[in-house]
């Protein structure tokens, strides 16, 4: 699936040196019901495309702590 957002944001995440950066397009999640999310550093390389729902979830368990050191064990 060929992805043109209008708009990609970097990841709060993110390191500042430029490593590990994970970006992803709210404008194309909202128009299309699909987020797009890239590599920041390779950006014409694969994208990965999640449900909205899916996503939304996703985040819900990052900041619920749901993928923290020991979770995964329960």
């Amino acid at each position: 699936m060929k992805i043109s957002p209008t708009r990609w944001v970097k990841s709060s995440h993110s390191s500042p040196d430029g490593g590990n950066c994970l970006e992803w397009s709210p404008t194309s999640g909202i128009a299309t019901g699909t987020v797009p999310v890239r590599d920041s550093k390779n950006p014409h390389g694969p994208t990965l495309t999640f449900p909205s729902t899916a996503f939304a979830d996703f985040i819900a368990g990052v900041k619920s702590g749901a993928f923290s050191d020991g979770a995964w064990s329960r």
